[in-house]
C-alpha cells in the first residue's frame, strides 16, 4: 500500500452516460486513477472492491470512483468512515440530468438490492444520492427555460441544502464554474452526515441558499397516531395525484394507530412510500402515546395548508382516540406487516 494519503471522489447518479462522462473528465483533469462503474458492477460488493483497489493509485493522490446506480450514498459514506485516515472519501458528486430529474423522482419501479432478495425503488436510490452528495452537478439543463431551471435548482438545493450546486455545460472540460466541483478542501466525509433537507427541516436548521417561489419545504407535526385506512386514502387518492402540488420528498417519523407501541420511519419519494419500524416501547403508556408524527415535506407548488389539513384528517378523531389502544387494533390497516428487531431476535 502507498504511504501517502489517497483521496477518493465518488461519482454517483441515475443517468449512466452523463455520470460516466463526468467521472472520466474529472479523472483526466486531476490525473487520478479512474474506477468505472462498468468494472465495479461485476463485483459482489462494489464499495468493498473500491476500497481494495483505491490504495493502488500509484504515484497519484486521488481516485475517482464511478459507482453503479444501485449503490446508496449512505453505504458509501458509512463504508469509508471506518477506513484508516490514509484512505479518505473527500467528495460525493451526484450527476443529475436536469431534463428529467422530476421524471426520475416520480418513477415507481424497483430494482433488486445488490446481494439481497429485497427490492428498492429507483427513485429512493436517486434521492439519497442527491441528499447525501457534497456536490450536485446539473447536466443537460440548456434546453430548460430560465424559470424552469430556477425551480429545478431550488428543488435540488432544498433536497440537499448543504451541497454545492453547479451547472455543467455540454463539452465542458471542468474549467470555470465546474472546476469548483473538482477543487476545494479535501476533508473526509464522515458517517452520519446530516446534509439531507428533510433532516435539516426536522432539526429546525433548514436554510437553503437557492430559493424559488414554486419550491418549498416545511415541517408537519401531530400528536395523535394515524388511522392507517384514512392515511392510505390520503396518500393514494390525494397526494399522489397531485391535489396538493408535487410532493417530491417527505420523510420523518410516524405512528400508526394499529401498531401503537412502534415508532416508524416515513420514507417517501414521488410515488413511492415505505414505513419501517424503528423501535417499540415496553408498554402503551401516556408518554408513548404522546409521540405522533414529525414529518418534513419538500416539493413544487405545494399547498401546505391543504396538505396539513388532509393529514390532520388521517389522525385519530376524538372518539377514536378516547376508545384506547385496544380498540385501535381493530381499525383497517392496509399496510404490510413489520418484522421488528424483537421478532428477529426471537
Amino acid at each position: 500500500m502507498s504511504e501517502h494519503h489517497i483521496n477518493v471522489i465518488a461519482v454517483v447518479g441515475a443517468c449512466v452516460p452523463e455520470r460516466r462522462a463526468y467521472a472520466a473528465r474529472l479523472a483526466e483533469r486531476d490525473r487520478a486513477m479512474l474506477l468505472s462503474a462498468a468494472h465495479l458492477a461485476v463485483a459482489i460488493d462494489p464499495i468493498r472492491e473500491t476500497i481494495a483497489l483505491a490504495p493502488w493509485a500509484g504515484s497519484g493522490t486521488s481516485v475517482v470512483v464511478e459507482l453503479p446506480a444501485d449503490i446508496r450514498a449512505t453505504e458509501i459514506i458509512g463504508a469509508f468512515s471506518s477506513e484508516p485516515d490514509d484512505l479518505r472519501l473527500t467528495r460525493v458528486v451526484c450527476v443529475v440530468d436536469a431534463s428529467h430529474l422530476l421524471t426520475d423522482l416520480m418513477r415507481d419501479d424497483y430494482v433488486r438490492a445488490r446481494g439481497s432478495a429485497l427490492h428498492v425503488a429507483r427513485s429512493e436510490l436517486l434521492v439519497t444520492q442527491v441528499e447525501f452528495a457534497s456536490h450536485i452537478v446539473l447536466v443537460n439543463w440548456e434546453a430548460l427555460s430560465t424559470p424552469d431551471l430556477s425551480t429545478l435548482m431550488a428543488l435540488a438545493n432544498h433536497l440537499a441544502p448543504r451541497a454545492r450546486l453547479s451547472l455543467q455545460q455540454a463539452g465542458d472540460s471542468l474549467d470555470g464554474r465546474a472546476a469548483s466541483i473538482a477543487g476545494g478542501a479535501t476533508h473526509a466525509i464522515k458517517e452520519g452526515q446530516d446534509g439531507a433537507g428533510w433532516i435539516a427541516l426536522l432539526n429546525s436548521e433548514f436554510d437553503p441558499h437557492m430559493t424559488d417561489p414554486r419550491v418549498s419545504g416545511f415541517r408537519y407535526t401531530h400528536e395523535r397516531p394515524l388511522h392507517p385506512g384514512r392515511l392510505q386514502q390520503v396518500l393514494d387518492q390525494r397526494i399522489e395525484p397531485g391535489e396538493f402540488g408535487t410532493v417530491a420528498r417527505s420523510a420523518g417519523f410516524c405512528r400508526l394507530a394499529t401498531r401503537p407501541a412502534t415508532v416508524a420511519s416515513w420514507d417517501h419519494v414521488g410515488r413511492v412510500i415505505s414505513f419501517e419500524p424503528l423501535g417499540s416501547g415496553v408498554g402503551v403508556d401516556a408518554e408513548l402515546l404522546a409521540i405522533g408524527q414529525d414529518l418534513a415535506f419538500i416539493g413544487i407548488d405545494v399547498d401546505r395548508d391543504g396538505l396539513g389539513a388532509a393529514l390532520d384528517e388521517a389522525a385519530l378523531t376524538d372518539a377514536e382516540f378516547e376508545a384506547g389502544p385496544e380498540a385501535w387494533l381493530a381499525l383497517p390497516d392496509p399496510f404490510p406487516e413489520w418484522a421488528t428487531a424483537d421478532d428477529a431476535h426471537e
